[in-house]
């Protein structure tokens, strides 16, 4: 394993020019409660980015956002400069653990196979190409001997590693995590960013929903700051200051309460136009943790 190095150091020079994804004066309710906010921001292609905040603050939202998983009131989202729809197969997503059903009966190696799927179609038997890049993933997360092994039976930190390898035999360009790093042992949080740093040296953009603000400046070249609006966003080294964080983990309610009014009054915040059917629309989702839950 390499050695904790700061995010800035190998990160690439060409592979991080241009804009991977963009979301644009997007608003998220759950019902009428509004989770995100008219958030308007750039991603940088070819990099590791953290998205943080406080719990509820909309951090899963935004990520089920860009990927189509709950509707919008307002705003628009692109993805390598198109309609996700478009490059849905070029798009890989880790969702949080406690949201996966780990008593389904299918071993190590059949959720890495899943990753193909979106390549091979889900009538087509996996062949010998697409088992072997699965075991490849597998290898490449340490989890090669544990292929027939049923998932219900392995650790928190092993589970995860094979939904990263899953996402690694996409071989995408973009890569979506959920808390990647949460609940898992030092040895496993060692190898995750390992195979983030190699994905960004292949010129892959990571966004990860992160909470210890300790490794963020280590782990991440860029950094989303949210708290229901985009407070900063931008190169770790510029915006993850003291100031920012205070102004993201601080004043919430005077937040909540503010759109929570916008979105009662049937106007989308920040002038977005979504009106009183925008809001009506909307249904609960699946975003609990954004909306009161023990995360954001």
């Amino acid at each position: 394993m390499s050695e904790p190095a700061t995010a800035s150091q190998g990160a690439p020079g060409a592979a991080s020019e241009g804009v991977a994804i963009e979301v644009h004066d997007v608003t998220v309710a759950y019902g009428r409660r509004p989770v995100l906010w008219d958030v308007d921001v750039e991603i940088p292609a070819g990099r590791l980015v953290a998205i943080v905040g406080p719990n509820g603050a909309g951090k899963s939202t935004l990520l089920k956002a860009i990927l189509g998983l709950v509707p919008i009131a307002s705003g628009e989202v692109s993805v390598l400069g198109r309609a996700l729809t478009e490059v849905r197969q070029r798009v890989a997503y880790v969702p949080q653990r406690e949201s996966v059903d780990w008593d389904f009966p299918i071993d190590a190696l059949g959720v890495v196979l899943m990753g193909r799927y979106g390549r091979l179609g889900w009538f087509r038997r996996p062949r010998r190409a697409e088992r072997e890049a699965a075991m490849a993933a597998l290898d490449a997360v340490e989890m090669g001997a544990y292929a027939r092994r049923q998932i219900s039976q392995l650790s928190g930190g092993q589970q995860q590693r094979v939904f990263l390898a899953r996402a690694l035999v996409q071989d995408a360009d973009v890569c979506l995590m959920d808390e990647p790093f949460a609940g898992v042992d030092a040895a496993t949080e060692r190898t995750i960013i390992d195979v983030l740093r190699g994905l960004r040296a292949r010129g892959r953009t990571v966004v990860a929903v992160h909470h210890d603000l300790q490794t963020v400046p280590a782990y991440f070249d860029h950094v989303v700051m949210l708290n229901m609006r985009l407070v900063a966003a931008g190169p770790t080294t510029e915006v993850f200051t003291s100031a920012n964080l205070h102004a993201t983990y601080g004043g919430r309610l005077a937040i909540l309460d503010a759109a929570a009014e916008s979105v009662r009054l049937g106007r989308a915040p920040g002038g977005g136009g979504a009106g009183t059917d925008g809001a009506s629309r909307l249904g609960r989702g699946d975003g609990a943790n954004d909306s009161g839950g023990p995360r954001g």
